[in-house]
């Protein structure tokens, strides 16, 4: 299928979580893919979009585009996430496969109709967790698989925490990154507890709100949680408005019986090594060493690039798994399962104690409080 061009169409809402993060522009540097159309409510926005990103049409309802396009691939672009729904499931029902912005949708309701929706048509769905694809993970995992750190004791993950979007909405827009990674590192999800607090209450019906970006009912400037993956580790997650670090501790931290590991977010991001099973440089006197991509203490060779490289990379594999047949690094599995880990945060808080994924309520709990 090396010959094969794939028709891509490309949502976005101009004004309302845009293209993401160039979700758009990345299919231009791919030559399996003819960009055919674009489409985008705003009529501004969809010009500017028509020429950025050299589509040869443009809609204002992508409902329309869908229908006439006999698209192969459908990118999902704007960081709202109050459609991501309907147009996933408008995308599968046309028989398209896609590749989407993070968070994937509000409720576990939609995540599962998203799920089915692409296995019953035997598509492939990326999700923009563009962590997975990395260049530094693969000396990461080879320095844990060879006990570099000892035996992993615990993962800690901190959301940015800025003035604006710490607590609940961090976790959903920026820490899904992050329990994503954690995932991928150790496994399926077993159990979470967590609390949920706003102006240093327990959050009740009266704190909840409508949350920025579409994400629906949301609550919460302050989180603190613990999951526990398959394999035994614990992982702490928490976020705080207003809390943030500088330099930013928004990242993960791997904790082992030897030393630690700690990461940053985003694509080709340089990671740490410490040799310490102290864990405490200032007391043992042990460097931290420079994980590159080439490995432990190597020169890096790529430079660091947030989006754009990770998005190449993630639809170069979304091809490669359509091709293959396979499920993407980032797949509707993995999509659902990182906001399952967000949403178990909101259950445990509502049902004050800890909750067993898979979750058996499906629906926003924030909307189920009782007081």
């Amino acid at each position: 299928m090396a010959d094969k061009k794939y028709r891509v169409g490309i949502i976005g809402r101009t004004g309302k979580g845009n293209y993401g993060h160039g979700l758009d522009t990345v299919w231009q540097h791919v030559d399996q893919v003819e960009v055919v159309a674009v489409a985008d409510d705003h009529e501004g926005g969809r010009a500017a979009a028509l020429k950025r990103t050299g589509a040869k049409k443009s809609y204002a309802d992508y409902r329309e585009m869908l229908a006439k396009e006999k698209l192969d691939i459908v990118a999902i672009c704007q960081r709202w996430i109050d459609q991501h729904h309907e147009m996933a499931m408008a995308a599968a029902e046309h028989g398209c496969h896609i590749y989407m912005e993070k968070p994937f949708c509000p409720t576990l309701k939609e995540a599962d109709e998203i799920v089915e929706a692409t296995e019953m048509r035997h598509l492939k769905l990326q999700i923009a967790h563009n962590n997975r694809h990395s260049p530094h993970l693969k000396p990461i995992r080879a320095a844990i698989r060879n006990g570099e750190i000892g035996d992993v004791v615990e993962i800690r993950v901190r959301g940015k925490e800025d003035s604006q979007r710490g607590g609940g909405e961090d976790l959903w827009v920026l820490g899904t990154h992050m329990l994503d990674l954690a995932r991928m590192l150790s496994g399926d999800v077993v159990s979470c507890f967590a609390t949920v607090r706003e102006g240093g209450e327990p959050v009740s019906k009266k704190h909840v709100k409508p949350g920025n970006e579409g994400i629906g009912p949301l609550a919460g400037d302050h989180i603190e949680a613990m999951f526990r993956f398959e394999n035994g580790t614990p992982c702490f997650f928490a976020s705080r408005r207003g809390a943030a670090g500088s330099p930013s501790r928004f990242g993960l931290t791997i904790f082992g019986s030897k030393g630690i590991i700690q990461m940053q977010s985003g694509y080709a991001r340089a990671a740490w090594l410490l040799r310490d099973p102290s864990w405490s440089p200032g007391r043992s006197g042990i460097k931290w060493e420079t994980i590159s991509s080439n490995g432990v203490g190597k020169p890096e060779t790529i430079a660091a690039d947030s989006h754009d490289g990770g998005n190449l990379d993630a639809v170069k594999d979304l091809i490669s798994a359509i091709e293959e047949d396979r499920q993407p690094i980032s797949s509707v599995y993995d999509a659902r399962a990182a906001t399952e880990m967000i949403v178990s945060i909101f259950e445990s808080h509502r049902v004050s104690g800890p909750v067993s994924l898979p979750l058996k309520n499906r629906q926003n709990p924030l909307t189920m409080l009782e007081k």
